[in-house]
């Protein structure tokens, strides 16, 4: 028995020296770029990883980075001409079958690609594109450009690969920027909680773990808990993932304010047109959803005009939105509304009936299919605050664009001699005409003023959604919810009441889901207006008695 453990002992020795010795042989089988060149196009698997680390090794980055990557990507192309000198030599190309030329491999000279047919693409396999990987992350560490070595520390994140792992220890020494400096700590912190011998190495890496936010954090810390490590060692884990999930509540819920607060910002620039037409007027504009479908549809006519323009485009689709619905809304008043005025209910049908008209012109302008518009590059993207929390630059956007809208209509209705006639007009009719103040034009403005807000809001929600001629119906429900909350006619009531509501619903979704969330909403406005009929801010003075 003894022989034979000596004999099976013998036996292994033998295998492992000769998987050591076969690697450096056929490393050193690897002498220039003909003999890796025969490596890169063989047969063995062995010899193609050799391949990859004699190019890191020997030549310098500006060659052997666009090799490896093309090569990773399937851009790494062979010439397979026998008859020609330049057989077996290596090319680089995004698709050789429309390329007139094509870059060599190994310098600035291109050939002229007359047969494409003679180039054949280098293969690579998954295991190969892992390693491909690795080694292009890890030859970004040399990189002089900070970002670059940001970039490669992050692939590397979580590598339990020796030399990867040293070549990061011989970088932290001599890094002079703060954030690849940050996350080479993390790096080598990862590799220390996970393999360091003693358990205070491994203890003080947990705990400087803990302060980080990135996920592989989270996934280090079960790893640890979930292995046969010291006693001491896996509770330090467990605090470290305390911790972690701490931090990761708060701004899991200050991501939920936020999307509450962009909601709530949709739901303000919805309603606060309908805030002056049925707020201050008392109409009932069943057709203020079209309006803002006006709005929307204004944005992707001047997208078309200026395709090459999308910003600018979308600046201004802003006025012209607004001059386009407010002259839908005029002559809404002048033609329909202004001939029923004190009598809400045919208001309501009628506005109903040329909601369905607006919607049909469109569908025949347009067609009935969804447009989808645009979005320029200054609003596409998020803005990363940390791993745990990005705020996207469109519903930024979206808050920014709600404060400025309200803040305008604020200042036309407080500081211009329109938003004096129209407060007037509001609180007593009788009264103001005999000030001298024409009713009538006022109406007709005061309507066109509450709809071409509501164009504008066409234009913010053209960004979040596509655009077609039913998209108004989603938000007249909102609107009236928001102005009848809020307080009629107090536009400051509907600024609180959209941003509230939207807070609301974003809170109770996680647990409730979208459809059930917004039924809730609806219950609650329904049993507050029982407790308070004028909503939250309501009138006071001669608007209150009127």
């Amino acid at each position: 028995m003894k022989r034979i453990t000596h004999l099976l002992k013998a036996v292994v020795f033998l295998v492992l020296g000769f998987s050591v010795v076969s690697a450096n042989v056929a490393l050193a089988s690897i002498t220039d770029r003909e003999t890796f060149t025969d490596a890169l196009l063989g047969k063995s698997h062995a010899q193609k990883e050799t391949a990859i680390e004699w190019l890191s090794q020997n030549e310098p980055n500006q060659i052997a980075t666009p090799i490896l990557t093309a090569w990773l990507e399937g851009n790494l192309y062979y010439f397979n001409d026998r008859k020609s000198e330049l057989y077996r030599s290596l090319y680089i190309s995004d698709d050789v079958k429309t390329a007139a030329s094509i870059a060599s491999a190994w310098d600035d000279s291109e050939l002229e690609v007359s047969n494409p047919r003679a180039f054949k693409k280098v293969r690579v396999n998954n295991k190969l594109r892992g390693l491909l990987r690795l080694e292009i992350a890890s030859m970004g560490l040399k990189s002089e450009d900070a970002q670059v070595r940001l970039n490669s520390v992050n692939q590397l994140l979580g590598s339990d690969d020796k030399a990867i792992v040293k070549r990061l220890r011989a970088l932290q020494e001599t890094e002079s920027n703060s954030e690849v400096q940050d996350l080479l700590t993390l790096a080598l912190s990862i590799d220390d909680a996970l393999l360091a011998e003693d358990s205070a190495t491994r203890i003080a890496a947990i705990v400087q773990l803990s302060t980080y936010k990135q996920p592989i954090v989270l996934q280090t810390l079960n790893t640890i808990i979930n292995s046969n490590s010291e006693p001491q060692v896996v509770q330090a884990a467990k605090k470290g993932l305390g911790k972690y999930q701490q931090s990761e509540a708060l701004y899991s819920g200050v991501e939920t304010v936020f999307f509450g607060l962009s909601l709530g910002s949709v739901l303000v620039l919805a309603g606060i047109g309908l805030a002056i037409t049925f707020g201050v007027m008392g109409v009932i504009n069943m057709a203020h959803g079209e309006l803002i479908m006006i709005g929307a549809y204004t944005t992707y006519v001047l997208q078309q005009l200026m395709p090459n323009q999308i910003g600018l485009a979308l600046i201004l689709s802003i006025p012209a939105a607004f001059i386009v619905s407010g002259l839908v809304g005029i002559a809404i008043e002048r033609s329909v509304i202004r001939h029923l005025y004190g009598r809400p209910l045919e208001t309501l049908l009628a506005t109903f009936g040329i909601s369905l008209i607006l919607q049909q012109a469109v569908r025949s302008i347009f067609s009935p299919l969804n447009r989808s518009v645009s979005t320029p590059d200054w609003m596409s993207g998020a803005l990363q605050i940390n791993p745990m929390l990005s705020l996207t630059y469109n519903r930024l956007y979206i808050i920014l664009f709600c404060i400025m809208v309200f803040a305008g209509l604020l200042m036309v209705l407080k500081k211009t001699p329109l938003g004096l006639q129209v407060r007037a007009v509001s609180q007593n009719r009788g009264m103001a005409r005999v000030m001298g103040i024409r009713s009538e034009r006022v109406d007709a403005l005061t309507f066109g003023l509450g709809s071409g807000v509501a164009g504008i809001a066409g234009v913010a929600l053209s960004q979040l959604t596509n655009v077609g001629p039913n998209m108004g119906q989603a938000y007249i429900i909102d609107s009236f919810m928001v102005v009848v909350f809020g307080g009629v006619g107090n536009l400051w009531g509907t600024l609180v009441a959209g941003l509230s509501l939207g807070l609301f619903n974003k809170i109770l979704e996680p647990w409730a889901g979208a459809v059930l969330a917004k039924i809730l909403v609806l219950v609650f406005i329904i049993l507050f207006i029982q407790k308070r009929p004028r909503g939250l801010f309501p009138q006071r003075g001669r608007a209150a008695e009127s």
